[in-house]
């Protein structure tokens, strides 16, 4: 069955949403706008999921990663966050 044109610019548009999050993970330099481009990765994802008609699949992805293992780094970006780059050198 062919794709129509809106789910081919969908699709599209979502894979570039995936990878333009996957590189702004890596390519971040503070750990905070990293994780919040990991959550749009993740959220990309479960999109994806959707589109390919697995909507259980893109629950568990928003339950068990975004809610999960997102908020487990946010914690810990936020617990061990130096606010004054001076205090971490001492």
């Amino acid at each position: 069955m062919a794709a129509l044109p809106y789910e081919t610019a969908a699709f599209a548009l979502f894979a570039l949403v995936t990878i333009a999050g996957a590189f702004g993970v890596v390519l971040m330099e503070d750990v905070w706008h990293s994780a919040l481009m990991l959550g749009v990765t993740l959220l990309s994802v479960a999109i994806h999921y959707v589109m390919m008609s697995a909507e259980f699949l893109a629950a568990m992805q928003i339950l068990v990663y975004v809610g999960g293992v997102l908020i487990l780094i946010t914690f810990a970006v936020m617990l061990t966050r130096v606010d004054d780059p001076k205090e971490a050198v001492s």
